[in-house]
């Protein structure tokens, strides 16, 4: 389904943009990040925790990192004070793309097994899905973010895949 080297730039791609959308959010007061403006976690500080909380979430899964403090429900209020959570965020991004250049193709081609909390019970799926998966969720919530940031007048500079790497 998919490939190591995609693994590997989608983990890259991801930490570029959350660079690149962190900055732009860092331009703004904290009422700003924190005002509800109507996405699905409400702010920008909400949603940057939601995928945080997600991230965290899913490589507790691939790789045996500790689970979210925080359940799906409270998972926009993982970290309070913003400093606190770009740091957390930084690490792990940093963590994602070492880990992504430890995968192979064996590893990629097996089913990943655990419990679900949002379908509440054990689940089978391909691990190739369930990365897509990870990696389409990021950039769902992160389009998000990035309209929140948008209309606050902030720029990121472009988002789109194949302008962000050449490669």
């Amino acid at each position: 389904m998919i490939t190591v080297a995609f693994v590997t730039m989608m983990a890259a791609y991801n930490a570029e943009l959350n660079r690149r959308l962190y900055a732009a959010a860092s331009r703004l007061s904290e009422a700003e990040r924190r005002a509800d403006r109507g996405a699905f976690w409400k702010s920008i500080h909400g949603t940057f925790n939601h995928l945080l909380w997600s991230d965290q979430q899913w490589m507790s899964r691939f790789a045996a990192w500790p689970k979210p403090a925080v359940g799906l429900a409270k998972s926009d209020t993982l970290i309070d004070d913003f400093a606190e959570l770009t740091e957390a965020r930084i690490k792990a991004d940093a963590a994602i793309e070492a880990w992504a250049q430890t995968l192979d193709a064996a590893w990629l081609a097996e089913d990943q097994v655990w419990f679900s909390g949002a379908a509440q019970r054990d689940l089978r799926k391909p691990r190739g899905l369930l990365l897509t998966h990870m990696f389409n969720h990021q950039t769902h919530h992160r389009g998000q973010a990035h309209a929140l940031l948008t209309g606050f007048g902030q720029a990121t500079g472009d988002t789109d895949l194949f302008l962000v790497f050449d490669g």
